[in-house]
């Protein structure tokens, strides 16, 4: 049936290190950014979203000196992702926040966690392709991509500079997360709708300021954005869908639309020759009425014409 959630994506860019109050103490700067960050969150809290998202590093403060950083990181602890765990379970929302962090190895990670509608921490995603500056400075590669499972489907995390790796992406493609988040400091131009194309999910990015939040459709589509005036974006996406090459499924495709009429959308974006067929119905899943037309799903069918392609007597030198 429908799977409809409102995301919000926030997009500021931490406050900048007050360097001009040299008296300030490390307990006074964690209470300030947790001030900072609930104020953020408040704003988009009358659009009681199922999601909220934070950008990478977002507890950081910006243009912090370097041999600052890790002093007030130990400082901060887990203060932050405590009172952001308040929030979600006081608002009944799932959170999703990025950080830099500590573990119990005395090693650092660029790490994403995903807090539920409990105030739990469900799931955690180590940036699997730290910057060169970041391993300099002790933080570690990730290995895993892990799917975390929350109330609403199923999520993957993408931080800042592993959206140049294809070896994360065909990890996530082979995993085909109902919904991709993305935490960065950086916007990645075109990679952004490439992965949600390849991955066939839902991308939620989360970029510090001067660059826009986008939304974009397993299409590729951009459905929501950002301008250089409201950072914020707040967008509901529907998760039950699926996708299907044209060849082969024309008059399936019209017999479905046909029999469910607005209970169906199935939107051709153009040029691509796939279309995103999504279910609208509270009774009957995409995958119940892709099941009962007998429509081919895009990889299936991609999968089975390079298939035909490997078949020897249809190669030639």
């Amino acid at each position: 049936m429908a799977r409809r959630i409102t995301v919000s994506s926030l997009g500021q860019t931490p406050p900048h290190f007050p360097i001009e109050e040299k008296s300030i103490g490390y307990d006074d700067l964690v209470e300030k950014m947790i001030a900072f960050w609930k104020a953020q969150i408040e704003r988009v809290l009358p659009d009681a979203p199922d999601l909220i998202m934070l950008p990478e590093t977002c507890d950081d403060y910006a243009g912090m000196p370097a041999e600052i950083a890790k002093q007030f990181r130990q400082a901060r602890g887990d203060r932050v992702l405590q009172s952001l765990q308040e929030l979600a379970k006081q608002h009944h929302c799932n959170i999703a926040y990025a950080t830099m962090r500590e573990v119990a190895d005395h090693t650092w990670r660029n790490v994403a966690m995903m807090i539920d509608r409990n105030g739990e921490v469900i799931g955690h995603y180590n940036k699997n392709h730290p910057t060169t500056y970041e391993i300099a400075d002790g933080v570690l590669a990730g290995i895993e991509a892990p799917l975390i499972q929350c109330d609403f489907g199923t999520v993957g995390f993408v931080i800042c500079f592993d959206l140049n790796f294809d070896e994360l992406r065909l990890k996530y493609k082979a995993l085909a997360p109902d919904l991709l988040l993305f935490a960065s400091m950086y916007h990645g131009g075109l990679m952004q709708s490439y992965w949600a194309y390849s991955c066939r999910s839902h991308f939620v990015g989360s970029v510090w300021s001067g660059n826009p939040n986008e939304v974009f459709s397993p299409q590729g589509e951009q459905l929501a954005h950002s301008t250089n005036y409201i950072s914020n974006i707040t967008a509901t996406i529907n998760l039950d869908c699926a996708q299907a090459h044209l060849d082969g499924n024309w008059g399936k495709l019209d017999a479905l639309k046909k029999k469910y009429g607005r209970d169906v959308t199935i939107y051709d974006p153009g040029k691509l020759g796939s279309v995103l067929i999504t279910s609208e119905s509270e009774t009957v899943d995409v995958n119940e009425m892709i099941r009962e037309f007998e429509i081919e799903l895009l990889d299936d069918y991609l999968e089975r014409v390079l298939n035909i392609h490997h078949d020897p007597t249809n190669r030639g030198a």
